[in-house]
């Protein structure tokens, strides 16, 4: 869903193993949600049931065309490597077409594996956030209590109460912010309108100062940021879609997930942190 990385900086944490491998997934995203027809997708598709478009080796018939073919939702869609996990790990290489009965498991045990890759994307970076002397602990235990359960047995995964867990990652990710944004100047004139969950929809935000802006869960859908310095800006759970990201530096922003950028629209000339990669759908400069 994406091509080659655009960037300078080095990645927070080593998440190598926590990045979609399409080839040793049993096509996962494709059968296990569905999803209903909207500006993402052009038809409806019931859980659980292949997408029309997928071929019997697992690939997608029109990956090359996804986005004028009206499959946004899936080019911006990212497993966090829970699919590779799911399909070899736990069911041993073999498929839910050669073992139909497996189907149930497996794909709830997709969707809870996507959340626990996805918090250990984020407990990755906030152990390599953490400056002061032993506050790293905390979030290096919870990283490890999230990697015992995806270690263990198939039943302890999908009797994981994945609300509570995601509510401890979210305290700590809050924590680590709050220590990490510390280290940058205040944000001239952010504290007025730039804090967590605002709607800055459509809003031209190139004269501002953003650099250690709290901007966790913020709504930045079609958000001019075209040449901005987001240094230190938490961007956790921020809604980027269509936001206009040409020549922004994004190399340090915290908390910023492929997802997230795979729904921006940016340029060669945006900087993105090393382990995230530029979409093929981004426009040149």
């Amino acid at each position: 869903m994406s091509s080659s990385s655009s960037s300078s900086s080095s990645a927070p944490a080593d998440r190598s193993g926590l990045r979609a491998s399409c080839g040793d997934c049993f096509a996962l995203c494709c059968t296990a949600f569905g999803f209903q027809r909207s500006s993402d997708f052009p038809i409806d598709k019931p859980a659980g049931t292949p997408c029309r478009n997928l071929a019997d080796d697992f690939s997608c018939t029109i990956h090359q065309a996804l986005r004028p073919r009206g499959f946004t939702g899936c080019t911006t869609f990212d497993c966090f490597g829970a699919g590779q996990y799911v399909s070899q790990v736990l069911f041993d290489g073999t498929s839910w077409v050669d073992r139909p009965d497996s189907k149930p498991e497996m794909f709830r045990a997709f969707a809870v594996a996507r959340q626990l890759h996805e918090m250990l994307w984020y407990l990755a970076e906030a152990v390599s956030r953490s400056t002061t002397l032993g506050s790293a602990e905390v979030p290096t235990t919870l990283r490890h209590r999230v990697q015992q359960i995806l270690d263990g047995e198939l039943s302890g995964l999908l009797a994981v109460d994945v609300e509570s867990l995601r509510s401890e990652v979210r305290s700590v990710l809050i924590d680590v912010s709050a220590e990490a944004r510390g280290g940058y100047p205040a944000a001239g004139d952010a504290a007025d309108d730039l804090h967590p969950s605002t709607d800055l929809a459509g809003r031209d935000l190139r004269s501002r100062v953003l650099v250690g802006a709290d901007l966790r869960g913020a709504v930045l859908i079609a958000a001019d940021l075209r040449g901005c310095d987001l240094s230190g800006v938490d961007l956790l759970g921020a809604d980027l879609r269509d936001a206009r990201l040409g020549g922004a530096d994004l190399s340090n922003a915290l908390f910023l997930t492929q997802p997230q950028v795979n729904a921006a629209q940016g340029d060669a000339s945006t900087v993105l942190p090393d382990d995230l990669d530029r979409p093929g759908h981004w426009s040149l400069p």
